[in-house]
């Protein structure tokens, strides 16, 4: 299988004006795991597909995904990713959107680029899942302001924010190859549920993560008053004891929009240590991991079924 690594850096990003492109490379050249284009190439090499027939949406992929980095660190005002200052930390907010806008026309430039016969449906997929995406992170902007959210409806918001770019990778690279549509829905669930395990993990290393390895500001979310899924085993462990001086010290925290958070993420994080959350989180991802892992049974056993069990393991085991 070609090394997607190599791939995305080959895309070349010298082009006027500088101020446009720059960001881009920048981003790009940042690494990261790179999942939702290996995805795309293990999926694609599961039914015998020929690597430079997927690669083309693989790299879109990866260049959408990023695109949706730039804009969501503006939003959240986040000042770190993979270790290194976001774009509109480095430039500003303008070049931030208008470099992501720019990521979002490549990805479909790209994707342009899969055998003739396969672009109506890949576009279609890849246009569903560019909505979800937008959705998820809508409801993600409407939680920080809703005083009662469920788990259910966190649940809701990270598939369509997290799972359905990787459901959609596997699915992509599936279809490409000639796999039927029942091994498309099964590629397809597996990426939800990696999907799920993924953003909860994500959720407790926000929490417990090390910021050496974590590649962003640990307690960031705590920070932002982020309702992630911690946050909210939190509350549902409270339950009945809402009106405890715990679940008042916890809410009064979340109302808070601070300067300096240290004092808040310590207090945060103690409170979610004494309920014993991060056990119960770990266990959810643990579950998650193990549903998808069970929908790889339905599919060929060969190579690339073993790199996809691995890549689950490794993703929602990972430290960073």
């Amino acid at each position: 299988m070609m090394d997607i690594n190599n791939e995305i850096l080959k895309l070349d990003w010298k082009r006027e004006p500088y101020g446009l492109y720059e960001p881009i490379e920048y981003t790009l050249a940042a690494g990261g795991k790179r999942v939702r284009p290996q995805l795309a190439m293990i999926a694609s090499q599961l039914f015998g597909g020929k690597d430079e027939e997927v690669l083309p949406a693989a790299l879109a992929l990866e260049v959408f995904h990023n695109f949706t980095l730039l804009h969501d660190d503006v939003m959240d005002h986040a000042e770190v990713r993979r270790g290194r200052p976001t774009v509109h930390v480095k430039w500003n907010e303008n070049t931030a959107i208008l470099s992501g806008d720019q990521m979002l026309i490549e990805a479909y430039k790209l994707l342009s680029g899969v055998p003739a016969d396969k672009l109506p449906k890949v576009l279609q997929l890849f246009n569903k899942m560019a909505t979800e995406i937008c959705e998820g992170q809508q409801y993600d902007v409407d939680f920080e302001n809703q005083e009662h959210v469920t788990i259910d409806e966190y649940l809701k918001m990270i598939r369509l924010k997290t799972s359905v770019l990787l459901a959609n990778a596997l699915q992509t690279g599936a279809y490409i190859a000639g796999a039927d549509e029942q091994a498309q829905e099964a590629l397809y669930q597996f990426g939800i549920n990696i999907g799920l395990a993924f953003q909860i993990q994500d959720d407790i290393l926000d929490v417990w993560g090390d910021p050496k390895t974590f590649g962003k500001a640990v307690g960031g979310d705590i920070s932002c008053n982020k309702k992630t899924f911690v946050y909210l085993e939190a509350i549902r462990r409270l339950g009945n004891d809402a009106i405890s001086l715990e679940a008042k010290e916890l809410k009064h925290w979340y109302s808070q929009v601070l300067e300096d958070n240290t004092e808040k993420i310590a207090a945060v994080k103690e409170i979610f240590e004494h309920l014993g959350v991060r056990a119960a989180c770990e266990k959810v991802v643990e579950d998650y991991t193990q549903k998808a892992l069970a929908l790889l049974n339905q599919l060929p056993q060969n190579q690339a079924t073993e790199q996809l069990r691995k890549l689950a393991d490794k993703l929602n085991t990972r430290q960073n």
